[in-house]
């Protein structure tokens, strides 16, 4: 006869469950759009004409046109055409990758510039892209030992109650006196503070407390994933200024990256760009242009030996190891060399040396060149680097440290992070990520600031130390309250309040941990100017105005 209370304890109970499937069915979704970002038709060469099929229909060595903005859509190899391709999401490079007649491509790269005609080699779920939606799908259906373990005891506690109402009944005969029984021995979960993050359930705030490496993707995560000017080198006798105005004018009419690059680095600081009289490009060496009668030549050292200009010794070229090195040349002689490079977020170092002083083992997993790789872990101090690494090697690195006992955050942004994300202790994803990585993760930084990451594994030791606390308690309100219940001193309202009441003070414990209000957030620096070339003032590089 107790409607009230049954409708109440139903009405939460169908909450709850509401909540958990959507939050399976934002996670379904998210795969399902990762699906749906593939065309649904690719034009193909049969019999000698172009015909638009459906992806469906395509078939291994069949000759695939991938036009600008598109993206690719199978695995294969380069058989004509020339363009750039962004590769990021699925290797990790963070600079577009030429693409001429025999380099490979990968299903769900975007193709920037040229018109590609690919032969496919894997197509559908064999793809790269394929292999990535499946590992993340594997990744999802499998239970961490944490979940089974947190099923088991979520079973000894509905045993427990059971058990102990179905003793009540037996001694008392009183079902009121049962029903409080089952009431009082309801424990929930109890809320934590978020710092800075999205924390998508407590056993992961709870995971985070004893983690004990972590594990950071490069581009996006450590880098903002945009190539830019880095550093111009000039030769003895020659100016900065001089050496940006001659690469911008060879560069204005290239669709390169890297030229791009230049060119808007030339304008953000006044230089004038002036347009070449002749432009000629040759894919994977670079431009030649002449403007008043100087000849022009910007490129690869390869592309200077063409030309016969000679390097010379005093010019040292590559030994910042982090980026593009670009050539400029006129008159037939080296003027200086541009550095171009992803640029690493203001407050990496910062949040690297935090979680180091808290104890904890950093890793940069990257697809990204070893060479680029190992430019930004030392300049960061990240204690081990491994590059070159295609998604499923990162997601098998991050499930051999598992294995071996190690708490393994996973701290990336892109998609081909999200295998790596599903597979540690802990997946971390950036805020400004792909939705499959912010669904893949366990939390999601909020503003892309690391710090946060390194507040929030702080507050998650200090919150398990709450947990504990409230977790005594708990047992000892649920031990109180069955032990009234069964001998008919607490009725199932009563067992109620008494709940809430338990509850709303483990609330309100676990209320210690929320932040005092700051003015603004850690690491962040303040704005300040410095002179840019071509005499423009411009913002220090990574400052922000809070």
């Amino acid at each position: 006869g107790e409607f009230f209370t049954a409708l109440v304890i139903t009405l939460f109970v169908l909450i709850a469950e509401v909540l958990e499937g959507m939050t399976v069915q934002r996670g379904r979704r998210a795969i399902r759009d990762l699906l749906e970002e593939l065309p649904r038709e690719v034009s193909v060469r049969r019999a000698g004409a172009v015909q638009v099929v459906a992806i469906d229909a395509i078939t291994v060595g069949e000759a695939i046109l991938v036009n600008p903005g598109g993206h690719v859509p199978v695995d294969g190899v380069v058989i004509a055409g020339h363009s750039f391709v962004d590769e990021s999401r699925i290797t990790g490079e963070s600079m577009p990758v030429e693409k001429m007649v025999g380099t490979p491509v990968y299903a769900g790269s975007l193709n920037q510039s040229g018109v590609l005609e690919v032969r496919a080699e894997h197509i559908g779920r064999d793809t790269s892209y394929g292999k990535i939606i499946e590992a993340v799908e594997r990744a999802e259906r499998a239970r961490a030992p944490v979940q089974r373990l947190a099923d088991r005891l979520a079973g000894y506690v509905v045993y427990f109650a059971l058990g102990a109402a179905l003793l009540t009944f037996l001694l008392t005969r009183d079902v009121r006196s049962t029903i409080a029984v089952i009431i009082v021995a309801g424990a929930c979960g109890i809320a934590a503070a978020r710092l800075g993050a999205i924390v998508k359930g407590g056993v992961h705030l709870e995971t985070l407390s004893r983690v004990d490496t972590v594990i950071l993707d490069k581009t996006g995560t450590l880098t903002v994933g945009q190539p830019e000017v880095q550093r111009i080198v000039p030769r003895a006798g020659v100016t900065a200024d001089e050496v940006l105005a001659v690469a911008a004018t060879a560069e204005v009419r290239s669709e390169h990256p890297l030229g791009q690059a230049i060119v808007a680095y030339a304008h953000a600081n006044g230089c004038a760009v002036v347009e070449p009289q002749r432009f000629a490009y040759t894919p994977g060496k670079g431009i030649a242009a002449s403007l008043d009668g100087a000849d022009i030549v910007v490129g690869n050292r390869a592309w200077m030996a063409d030309y016969q200009v000679d390097v010379p010794p005093d010019l040292a070229v590559g030994a910042l190891g982090a980026g593009a090195d670009v050539l400029v040349a006129r008159h037939g002689h080296v003027v200086g060399h541009i550095v171009i490079a992803d640029t690493i977020r203001p407050e990496a170092q910062h949040a690297i040396a935090g979680l180091t002083a808290l104890g904890v083992q950093t890793l940069l997993l990257t697809g990204d060149t070893r060479a680029v790789a190992e430019a930004v872990g030392r300049q960061l101090g990240i204690g081990g680097i491994e590059a070159g690494l295609l998604p499923e090697q990162k997601r098998a690195r991050v499930r051999s440290l598992v294995t071996t006992g190690r708490i393994v955050a996973m701290v990336g942004d892109g998609m081909n992070d999200a295998p790596a994300l599903a597979e540690a202790s802990v997946g971390v994803a950036m805020g400004s990520g792909t939705d499959v990585a912010r669904e893949s993760a366990n939390v999601v930084l909020l503003g892309n600031d690391l710090t946060r990451f390194v507040e929030t594994v702080v507050l998650a030791r200090r919150t398990r130390g709450i947990i504990w606390q409230n977790f005594v308690g708990t047992l000892a309100v649920d031990a109180l309250g069955v032990g009234l219940a069964a001998f008919g001193l607490l009725g199932p309202l009563f067992a109620a309040f008494l709940h809430v009441a338990s509850e709303l003070t483990f609330i309100l414990n676990a209320a210690r941990l929320l932040p005092s209000r700051r003015a603004a957030p850690v690491g962040v620096p303040a704005p300040t100017q410095r002179e840019g070339l071509c005499g423009v003032g411009r913002p220090e590089r990574g400052s922000r105005v809070i």
